[in-house]
């Protein structure tokens, strides 16, 4: 399995942003994906969750501004992310998980900032 992720970049606060990881290789082994992020000193945090079955996780930080989607025609993965906060900023990295292995995009950085 690849992943490609894009749709980052600089947004003011209060902005938003979508972002999407496009997967492509044994597709149909893929179990779950979600989204995670990555600030500079800091550990990689999951900011939105999608089982198979569509149900979604949030943690507290994000519910509510984030919204996870899958597009399983066309094998994509997508982070709605509205009024965002100078504090998401950071690598955005989307993963795959499968059976027997977890895949990991290479990121996309999302900065927010005026």
């Amino acid at each position: 399995v690849q992943l490609q992720a894009s749709g980052g970049g600089l947004v003011q606060p209060g902005g938003s942003l979508r972002l999407s990881c496009a997967a492509s290789g044994t597709i149909r082994t893929i179990i779950n994906m979600g989204w995670y992020r990555q600030a500079p000193g800091k550990q990689r945090e999951m900011v939105a969750f999608i089982t198979s079955g569509g149900d979604t996780h949030y943690p507290s930080s994000v519910k509510g501004r984030f919204t996870i989607s899958r597009d399983n025609f066309n094998d994509t993965l997508y982070l709605q992310m509205n009024s965002l906060k100078s504090e998401d900023t950071a690598v955005y990295i989307c993963k795959a998980v499968t059976r027997n292995k977890n895949y990991w995009g290479q990121g996309t950085q999302v900065t927010v900032s005026s």
